[in-house]
């Protein structure tokens, strides 16, 4: 008689290792200790891929075949010692957990409502792109199963081969059209919505997979389809009125209640115990939840912050490494497995790929639209693995047809990003202008502002500037105003491109959008964009660029080019608190600053707010501001001085040129090995210093009311420069250029890319005024390769012509 080994139940925690005991021999500290390698492995693989701008995902299925058998996991005592079989009870608890509250936050990215606007282009590719590689699903599943997969459930095995080849993976899709800087443009709407649409498919096929592998009698399994059904109607009908009337009682810009936050986790839980009980699977239960949750209002968004860092962050890499402890690379053995392996691989990409090019093909897209988008549906991701996982469960896949299968799914997505980016990412194309400077811009001509901004808290000193730079030229001023916004690996990612598609603020903004007045989902933002231009000469374009920090430069300077835009206005990467302080909102938005300073095609400035104007809008009639602009000399103060002579143009804005001047006897300020401050400066710089001053002059003359004012001051050291600054009584705003050619007035310069009078004046205790720190556009000095500059075809600078080739452009859907 075989002898058989009972594992022995692991207690929850241990006495300390002083009383003899070992930590790992008890689950809470083996599962801390699981749970921390598992997140210093998947984060460290992650990190590594980051040049290949792979998602996060590859990472994690990576990490965990590393730590199965497949790799460390050949180590029997690493086995024994940080996954012993004991523990992986808790293990899997822990992870499906998550992984119950990661689809209740897919089902929330998933909008309905966006779903039945799809247009006949995006629901022809998503038919086509599940129909053909799930027909190759079942074709390869009978070749499965006549060599490795003998014996197996044949109508089961059938469906979940043919769903594990038509998934598309939704989440990850949108990171890599984010990161190939496609997620607003035509292809990119289209793909999404797509995927959206072949999301719900492969949900829907795969309850039906789960039925249909029960181990009971056909009966049973029709059983529970009716009973998954009933489910489903019972959560729109009952479950969905109660959610929307908790989403109507939360108010924008009011805490979510807390006992409406623990009803609605709760409710997620128990929709996994129900559907669990059913026979389906616990995560369709979550995931349809989520679906019904309303997604207008802040009620989704509080829902998506509560859970998502903690699920995202801890533990859904836990999945991944349970599926890679259940991976074994090892049992791909000899050709026959080989030979499967690329059939499998070839019959995935050729059913998703071939079927998307046939419909596109169908739907009159260009060739090489189509073929990238055939590329970005071949993308594979969590579903994916769920899929094959509940198939092991369920004793429907087998050691090496699972392996075979996740092999698959990473070579599928691992190919997306390179193969996209070599054979459509458009290269960003625009017409050459000559408005690249305000100096060289007349008064009379209109002037183009790209103003980006971070959230709602730079609103209103935006407003405020915009209002005081309009002038009283004939054609005034547009201002494009771009809401920069990071798409992390976070789910509220996902939601927040909804969000933003919903509220009709493309990143590509054409003349013919517009937003429904009485929409109730509108961004706050825009609103406060809208109401501005209504009361206004000023047109204003909202845009959003949605994109990780590391490359939403490429948006930025893109955009400046496309639009033609004369000065690009950035905010600090500083915030003032209520003491005065200037805190920073991360090294990041520094970094972006300095990387558009380097590729701008345009002057730049970047502006310190302290409040300019005050916390709220400033209306026309109640403008009174008083500017100061600082000139040592050089083309960034001409620059500065011709943006203040531009706001002077305003009635209620009084403007005054600080204009120092070197000691007497001196031809330019005293050079810093002689003691002073000054830095050399070449003749044609002061001679058109010379002009800028006696132009200066002339208008201080025509300027009978005063609003104008020019006042001397002879400075020879740094604290001369210090002490006229802080004699100034009263000013809102302090226009400085980048590149004084002067010494720094600081021992220390915190942030270089303001330059030597900036970075004093954006310290916490130089002044209490708002500043804007000016680089005025240098040829020479501008970095190229992100805009290629093509001869002017009568291109309309508000047209988007990224995306997709100015003679075969997409129509939006």
């Amino acid at each position: 008689m075989a002898n058989t080994t009972c594992l022995k139940p692991m207690k929850a925690t241990s006495n300390g290792s002083f009383q003899g005991e070992n930590p790992l021999d008890f689950a809470l500290p083996l599962a801390i200790v699981q749970i921390c390698l598992i997140v210093f492995l998947t984060r460290t693989l992650g990190f590594l891929l980051r040049p290949l701008r792979q998602p996060r995902v590859i990472a994690e299925v990576i990490g965990g075949i590393l730590l199965g058998p497949s790799a460390l996991g050949r180590s029997k005592a690493f086995l024994e010692t940080v996954f012993p079989k004991q523990s992986m009870t808790v293990l899997d608890t822990l992870a499906n957990i998550g992984l119950l509250f990661f689809l209740f936050l897919v089902g929330l990215e998933l909008d309905l409502n966006s779903l039945r606007r799809t247009g006949k282009r995006a629901l022809a590719i998503a038919i086509a792109g599940i129909s053909l590689p799930f027909l190759l699903g079942i074709g390869t599943s009978l070749v499965l199963r006549k060599t490795i997969a003998e014996g197996v459930r044949r109508t089961p095995f059938l469906i979940f081969m043919g769903v594990a080849l038509s998934i598309t993976a939704f989440p990850v899709l949108a990171r890599i059209l984010a990161e190939l800087k496609l997620l607003t443009t035509d292809i990119g709407r289209m793909a999404m919505s797509a995927a959206a649409v072949n999301d719900v498919a492969a949900w829907i096929l795969l309850a039906l997979a789960i039925a249909l592998s029960g181990s009971g009698s056909p009966l049973v399994s029709l059983w529970v389809l009716l009973a998954g059904v009933a489910f489903v109607a019972i959560v729109a009908l009952a479950l969905r009125p109660v959610l929307a009337r908790m989403a109507h009682h939360s108010v924008e810009g009011e805490p979510v209640k807390e006992i409406y936050i623990c009803a609605m986790l709760t409710t997620v839980l128990a929709a996994g115990f129900i559907t669990d009980a059913i026979g389906i699977h616990a995560l369709f239960g979550a995931f349809v939840v989520g679906i019904v949750v309303p997604k207008e209002g802040p009620f989704a968004g509080v829902l998506i912050e509560k859970v998502e860092d903690l699920i995202s962050g801890l533990f859904l890499p836990l999945y991944f490494v349970s599926s890679g402890l259940k991976t074994n690379v090892a049992t791909i053995s000899g050709g026959i497995s080989w030979a499967l392996l690329f059939l499998v691989i070839f019959n995935a990409c050729l059913g998703k790929i071939g079927g998307t090019i046939l419909a596109s093909l169908v739907m009159k897209i260009p060739h090489r639209e189509a073929l990238a988008l055939g590329f970005l549906m071949n993308t594979k991701g969590l579903v994916e693995l769920i899929v094959l996982n509940i198939g092991k469960d369920r004793k429907v896949l087998n050691e090496e047809t699972f392996a075979i299968m996740v092999l698959m799914a990473l070579f599928t997505t691992f190919i997306t990003t390179p193969i996209v980016m070599g054979i459509y990412k458009p290269a960003r194309r625009a017409a050459p202008y000559k408005l690249r400077k305000i100096e060289s811009a007349g008064m009379d001509s209109e002037l183009r502002i790209l103003a980006c901004f971070h959230g709602s808290r730079n609103i209103p000193t935006l407003i405020n500037l915009i209002e005081s730079s309009r002038g009283t030229g004939r054609r005034g001023l547009t201002v494009y105003a771009m809401h920069l916004m990071e798409l992390s690996e976070r789910p509220s990612a996902i939601y927040m491109v909804h969000k933003a598609r919903r509220n009709g603020v493309p990143f590509w903004n054409n003349k013919k959008d517009n937003i429904d007045a009485n929409d109730s989902g509108r961004d706050q933002i825009v609103v406060a964009f809208q109401a501005y231009q209504q009361l206004s000469h000023v047109t204003i374009r909202p845009m959003t660029a949605i994109s990780d920090l590391l490359t939403i430069h490429e948006d930025v300077v893109t955009s400046a080019h496309q639009k033609r835009v004369t000065l690009i206005l950035l905010p600090f990467h500083k915030i003032q608190q209520v003491d005065g302080s200037m805190v920073s909102i991360g090294n990041e938005y520094r970094q972006l600053n300095q990387r558009v300073l380097h590729h701008a095609p345009c002057s730049v400035a970047i502006l310190i707010d302290r409040g300019f104007g005050g916390s709220a809008q400033v209306s026309a009639s109640d403008v009174s501001y008083s500017v100061i602009v600082l000139f040592f000399g050089g083309s960034d103060d001409r620059e500065a001085l011709a943006y203040g002579l531009r706001m002077a143009e305003h009635p209620g804005i009084a403007l005054t040129v600080l204009c120092f001047l070197p000691p007497p006897g001196c031809p330019s300020f005293p050079s810093s090995e002689a003691g002073g401050i000054g830095i050399g400066m070449d003749g044609d710089q002061r001679s058109n210093d010379d002009e800028c001053i006696t132009r200066l002059q002339k208008r201080v003359a025509e300027k009978t009311d005063g609003s104008i004012r020019l006042e001397e001051r002879i400075a020879g050291k740094r604290e001369e420069i210090v002490s006229a600054i802080k004699e100034v009584r009263r000013c809102d705003l302090f226009l400085v250029g980048q590149r004084t050619p002067v010494m720094p007035l600081t021992d220390r310069i915190d942030c270089p890319e303001l330059g030597p009078v900036g970075s004093y004046m954006g310290a916490s205790n130089s002044t209490t005024a708002s500043v804007l720190v000016i680089r005025q556009h240098d040829p020479s000095s501008i970095a190229t390769g992100i805009v290629e500059e093509v001869a002017e075809e009568g291109e309309s600078p508000d047209t988007p012509a990224a995306g997709a080739s100015s003679k075969s452009q997409l129509n939006p859907l």
